[in-house]
């Protein structure tokens, strides 16, 4: 039986798997065949809802996923990958093993750049999995049940691109959740001289606005020095005294794209065509944030579940495709949006890749919450009809927008 191996159940990853189920059903090979799934974790995170207050339902198990299409699973830590021999070196809860494949999606995503700052890996908190969240959670949490002390209501996000400015603009929020009232301070650490630079000029001014009527106070066109468990010194003389630090700055592809010889992009993502193969490797496609693809022609793929899930969608159908010596579907999106959540302001909602505002607010927060809560979630029924349906190789409509812009 010929076996695909799908590392990762992230957006690309888990949609990789459904997708390949499904043409694998729909070609009747379902007894020839193999799929494998393989992640550190037993859920499927919806990642981007990491910086919110409530963390409910941002972890689903895979098997509620992935038995009802017959897609086997299993927990283990990818440690080295053998395009050569086409062999997966892993460590799971029974040593170190290794996976064979005839195919493989590789789908492990991206995580955030840490760079060797005094004290950062040990006094700094992050977003970028669920365990991280859950982690800053309990923090946020015990600080609520601690008594007032020197930079227990101040907390230091550092970063101010997508993920910076949300988990800002949300921290009001989640302070109050956990129970932190009185005097707050969020300040924005950024080495930019302007928050949001790569969001675009339109954007800037709304994201300005509304960080300035949730009180976030900003730090531009300075650098983290060291950070301490008191708090944190800048590269401009400044000590910031505080509990809590956010580290948001940047995002790479999955170390493990190193494994493989061929072209990566400045991001370490690999170079893959339309059809999510990397080129001059056999068997192999990736799909995700470890991958770029071209997809209007002009520009490369973002690091976003917008295209992560159509990515895994498209590689899930093509290495089964690849696999019978049937014809592939190329990936083409003609559209891209941006989404940005900031708190109890609202919204902002972009079009094109030039970010042209659209909606601002709450009619742009009613299309973010839709996102979050439903557009990007799989059917949680357990039927397999719903779960192939909603893995066909298409490419959605833009998200709805509600209401008139608010500038």
């Amino acid at each position: 039986m010929a076996r695909i191996v799908v590392l990762g159940a992230g957006f690309a990853g888990l949609w990789a798997a459904i997708g390949a189920a499904r043409k694998r059903d729909e070609i009747g090979a379902n007894g020839d065949i193999e799929i494998h799934l393989v992640d550190r974790n037993p859920y499927h995170n919806i990642r981007v809802r990491n910086y919110e207050a409530d963390l409910g339902e941002v972890a689903l198990p895979l098997p509620q996923l992935l038995d009802p299409i017959g897609v086997s699973h299993g927990i283990g830590e990818v440690e080295a990958i053998d395009p050569a021999r086409r062999e997966i070196s892993l460590v799971t809860s029974r040593g170190e093993e290794t996976l064979h494949y005839d195919r493989l999606v590789l789908a492990l995503g991206s995580e955030v750049m840490r760079p060797d700052i005094p004290g950062l890996a040990e006094h700094a908190f992050d977003v970028d999995t669920y365990g991280a969240a859950l982690r800053l959670e309990d923090h946020l949490v015990s600080l609520g049940r601690s008594m007032p002390a020197p930079g227990r209501s101040t907390v230091v996000v550092v970063g101010a691109g997508f993920t910076g400015i949300e988990v800002a603009a949300e921290m009001p929020a989640r302070l109050a959740h956990a129970g932190i009232s009185g005097s707050r301070r969020i300040i924005l650490v950024d080495p930019n001289p302007a928050v949001g630079v790569t969001i675009g000029a339109q954007a800037r001014p709304v994201i300005e606005t509304a960080l300035a009527s949730l009180d976030v106070e900003m730090r531009l066109g300075v650098r983290v020095a060291s950070i301490e468990a008191a708090g944190v010194h800048l590269s401009s003389g400044e000590f910031i005294p505080a509990q809590t630090v956010i580290w948001c700055a940047g995002m790479r592809a999955s170390p493990l794209a190193a494994s493989f010889p061929e072209a990566r992009d400045r991001l370490g993502r690999l170079l893959v065509d339309p059809f999510m193969r990397v080129a001059d490797v056999g068997g192999v496609f990736a799909a995700g944030d470890v991958a770029s693809s071209v997809i209007d022609g002009l520009h490369p793929t973002v690091m976003s579940c917008q295209f992560a899930r159509p990515m895994g969608r498209f590689a899930g159908h093509n290495v089964v495709a690849d696999l019978a010596g049937l014809p592939m579907l190329p990936l083409r999106i003609d559209w891209y949006v941006t989404v940005l959540d900031l708190g109890a302001w609202g919204a902002l909602y972009t079009e094109g890749w030039d970010r042209e505002v659209r909606a601002t607010g709450a009619a742009a927060k009613a299309t973010k919450e839709t996102i979050n809560r439903k557009r990007i979630y799989p059917p949680l029924t357990g039927s397999k009809d719903e779960l192939f349906a909603a893995a066909a190789p298409t490419v959605q409509a833009p998200p709805p927008t509600y209401g008139a812009p608010r500038r």
